[in-house]
């Protein structure tokens, strides 16, 4: 629901009390930063992507150097 003003209105809830599970403990600060923090989504991308980055210099070096024998 919105007011007049575009913002959103909570009178309706915001007096309500916050929900707390009878079945599940409560999760400590510390696991649920854990939960939200940074993650390899693609693990060993970046380590193909270095490969990959290795084997083109090589063969650019590979063919830079075989240029500069061929030219003598």
């Amino acid at each position: 629901m919105r007011s007049f003003n575009g913002e959103r209105d909570y009178s309706r809830i915001i007096d309500h009390p916050h929900h707390q599970s009878t079945t599940r403990p409560h999760m400590p600060m510390e696991t649920r930063a854990a939960q939200f923090s940074p993650f390899a989504a693609l693990t060993g991308y970046d380590d193909a992507v270095d490969e990959t980055a290795r084997r083109t210099i090589d063969e650019v070096e590979a063919e830079t150097e075989s240029i500069v024998i061929d030219d003598i």
